[in-house]
């Protein structure tokens, strides 16, 4: 339990911001699970979910809700698997 006044806001506080990054962080990986939806369903906008999934994860390493290096990973391999769809499509 927080004794001061100060350490009572702090909780307040990190209860508050806890929830804001869950939410992001689902919002995220909704946003991910759509787009690799649509490229398994051969759907004609998953190039437009994708540019979406990108803008999310570059949105979330700049506010330190991820790590940079994770957006980079997860941006490659959403590439790397359009990829290889679409050459399977062809």
């Amino acid at each position: 339990m927080p004794n001061t006044k100060s350490a009572i806001k702090r909780e307040r506080k990190i209860k508050v911001r806890t929830a804001h990054n869950k939410a992001k962080r689902s919002e995220l990986k909704t946003v991910i699970r759509r787009y690799k939806e649509a490229l398994a369903a051969n759907s004609s906008n998953k190039e437009e979910l994708l540019k979406l999934a990108i803008k999310k994860l570059d949105k979330a390493a700049s506010k330190n809700l991820i790590h940079k290096n994770k957006a980079s990973r997860k941006k490659s391999q959403l590439m790397k698997a359009l990829n290889a769809a679409q050459a399977a499509n062809n």
